[in-house]
């Protein structure tokens, strides 16, 4: 379909971007593991887990764009349901953060963890009805989404490493002694 064809380039990139991160994201995780105070599984289900999700999402969102459709329909669906998924996931993430009670989120986490994902997926939503009628528009939302989603993965995997490595007691230099 030439209107997905026009995007390949952007896909390709946004796409081996989220995949290459995913996989930096596993490697930041496993070293935090091993220091001394470790995030609990409530935390890591609050704060880790969702940017790990949501650069997937980019990656899933990338390669679903990518597929030869025969039409714009079935693409729109599946785009769709992932935004539709990730408003519900958006909900679960602010549960898991308010339960947990090792860190309190500040304003930013909020913001970071909740909204901007929650707003992203509005719009993946909202780009899948909008479609059939309006495509250069929605093929223009979808893409709005993938880069929301990605800079907010890069912005949480970095303020996860920066936490742990600069506020969290039990870093290299206190280990040594």
């Amino acid at each position: 379909m030439s209107a997905l064809k026009e995007w390949e380039s952007f896909y390709v990139i946004v796409g081996s971007s989220a995949g290459a991160l995913i996989g930096l994201q596993f490697v930041v995780v496993t070293l935090i593991a091993e220091r001394p105070v470790a995030p609990t599984e409530a935390v890591g289900k609050a704060l880790a887990t969702p940017t790990i999700v949501h650069l997937a999402t980019v990656l899933l969102l990338a390669s679903v764009l990518s597929v030869p459709w025969d039409g714009m329909s079935a693409a729109a669906v599946v785009w769709g349901l992932m935004g539709l998924s990730g408003i519900v996931y958006a909900g679960i993430v602010a549960k898991r953060m308010r339960a947990q009670n090792e860190y309190k989120p500040v304003f930013e986490d909020w913001l970071f963890h909740v909204l901007l994902p929650f707003v992203a997926y509005a719009i993946l939503a909202g780009a899948a009805f909008a479609a059939r009628s309006h495509t250069p528009e929605a093929l223009f939302g979808v893409a709005a989404a993938a880069l929301v989603l990605l800079f907010d993965g890069i912005h949480n995997a970095w303020d996860a490493v920066t936490y742990h490595v600069f506020s969290k007691k039990g870093g290299p230099a206190e280990t040594s002694k």
